[in-house]
């Protein structure tokens, strides 16, 4: 995160404690429904979550990096993946 001072780390905590919570919110539905759609919607928001954590302990890292956004766009095609597999079954 680029300039964000003190405040950074705690917004980019904010939004891993988000995502984990999601995560956990569709892991759970995962579990009682064995649903793939619930699962892989899981695995992207614990995507998500882990990199804001590695962000906020990074001191030199910015959000900028194309490690970052190459694992955003892995979190965001496990979602993709998941509304075309779900559309794809019958």
């Amino acid at each position: 995160m680029t300039g964000g001072g003190t405040l950074g780390p705690l917004l980019l905590g904010a939004i891993a404690t988000a995502s984990a919570t999601a995560g956990l919110f569709f892991l759970r539905y995962w579990l009682s429904t064995r649903d793939r759609f619930f699962l892989l919607f899981a695995a992207s928001f614990f995507i998500e979550a882990a990199n804001r954590v590695e962000m906020a302990f990074s001191p030199g890292m910015h959000e900028a990096e194309p490690l970052n956004y190459a694992v955003r766009l892995l979190a965001y095609a496990l979602i993709l993946l998941a509304i075309w597999d779900k559309n794809r079954s019958p």
